[in-house]
């Protein structure tokens, strides 16, 4: 193995050591070690186009996710989603199979903000109230919020598909827009085993009465008072039309996923707050969300583009290579699809889609495999990966509805299990990964 080589994964492996072992963020961690390392190589001089050239890749990822989080993030304070909040708790009338599949459905809506903390706390709060009157199981709940945030997860503003594009340098288009119908696939399926966790309960408790116009009204008059000033109800059907238009555009490739968040965020402003003020302080109150993800992003373009420029990773991808059987070099795609599930379970996101994807991506290049397709199988692995105790937003999840981690585990990891499997097979037989 080459010296360049070697570096390359003990960078890695001092990368994943101090993000897991929390001796530093990510963010720092992405800058910092590939300075330190670049120094003790003699690259000083090369470091800093290096670092540049890897953060202007990463730019249009950065500033899609940024526009994106404060898109969603004004329509949610202006309460697009909350005539179906009350809508879905009208409708389930106290039957536990309602209440489940509804919990779902509310889970997949709110989960499109790309926020995982954001989408437990509204489905929390506004289901744990009817879960707990009926006598549900408690830990139905946090399991279809997590397995459901787990399928939308992947949208590109989400979070693990942002690291994909930021560390193989792809467009949105080239890694999301297959994995839709997988996506569509997943969500039937959460749906289907919250009907089965619904007929169980149905069986044991059978269908408590309950006055769901009372609970609605109830949730909203303990709504803060400073948050119901956000709502904008007169602007729903306004909302509504931008919100369909730009998910319409963005599976069309109308415009760059960037370029369409950015003119998507300026009308839902102009839209819902015309003063200035107002304007400016749903832009901080968002972009306080937005600015970790963002500054992770560009972080990871120092990251990237060091081990690029240096030829770190084609080193790296070389010693690779040289371990894997010949054989097995053009199924590349389907072994990393199958590696991720794991990978991403006892790994972070962080240093599974920046330290361990780009060589095996630059492994996979070597037999004919595109980084578009190495970027789609890496995220396979996504189905259960919330369920990691790596996972920071899970906490708050378990905490919302009094659980133990251990249990949510138990219960929900094979079916979380179930969301990857369909997804791979899905994406096999639409020809988007290889077997």
């Amino acid at each position: 193995m080459s010296l360049m080589a070697s570096m390359g994964f003990l960078m890695v492996i001092v990368f994943m050591y101090l993000i897991m072992s929390k001796r530093m963020s990510a963010m720092v961690a992405l800058m910092l070690v590939p300075v330190v390392f670049m120094l003790s190589l003699g690259f000083a001089p090369q470091l800093g186009k290096w670092a540049f050239d890897g953060v202007k890749q990463v730019a249009p990822t950065g500033i899609m996710i940024c526009f994106a989080i404060l898109f969603f993030g004004v329509m949610i304070d202006a309460g697009l989603f909350d005539p179906l909040i009350k809508k879905i708790l009208q409708m389930v009338h106290g039957d536990p199979v309602k209440v489940a599949v509804g919990t779902a459905v509310l889970a997949a809506i709110i989960s499109l903000d790309g926020d995982g903390s954001t989408t437990y706390m509204v489905t929390c709060s506004a289901m744990l109230a009817v879960h707990r009157r009926i006598g549900l199981n408690p830990l139905i709940l946090p399991s279809l919020a997590v397995m459901q945030n787990s399928v939308m997860n992947i949208i590109p503003w989400g979070g693990p598909t942002g690291r994909v594009l930021a560390s193989l340098g792809l467009e949105a288009g080239d890694v999301f827009v297959p994995l839709i119908p997988g996506m569509v696939v997943g969500t039937l399926w959460v749906c289907f085993i919250a009907y089965r966790w619904g007929l169980k309960e149905r069986e044991r408790l059978g269908i408590i009465h309950l006055d769901n116009t009372a609970h609605a009204e109830q949730a909203a008059m303990a709504e803060d008072p400073e948050v119901e000033k956000l709502k904008r109800p007169q602007m729903f059907w306004a909302n509504l039309a931008l919100t369909t238009i730009l998910m319409v555009a963005l599976m069309y490739g109308a415009l760059p996923l960037a370029i369409l968040f950015m003119i998507g965020t300026g009308l839902a402003l102009l839209i819902n707050y015309r003063s200035l003020k107002e304007q400016q302080e749903r832009i901080v109150a968002n972009g306080a969300n937005a600015m970790p993800v963002v500054a992770m992003v560009f972080a990871a373009g120092i990251f990237m583009g060091v081990m690029s420029g240096s030829k770190m990773v084609d080193a790296m991808a070389k010693a690779l290579i040289a371990a894997i059987p010949p054989e097995l070099g053009p199924h590349m795609a389907f072994i990393s699809a199958l590696l991720s599930l794991p990978g991403t379970f006892f790994l972070t996101n962080d240093a599974y889609y920046f330290g361990v994807l780009p060589v095996l991506a630059k492994a996979g290049a070597t037999y004919g495999v595109s980084a578009a397709e190495m970027g789609r199988a890496a995220l396979i692995g996504q189905g259960a990966h919330l369920l990691s105790p790596l996972v920071p937003s899970t906490y708050l999840l378990v905490g919302l509805n009094k659980v133990e981690f251990g249990d949510l585990q138990k219960f929900a990891l094979l079916p979380a299990i179930g969301i990857s499997v369909l997804w791979l097979i899905t994406a096999v037989v639409l020809g988007y990964i290889h077997i």
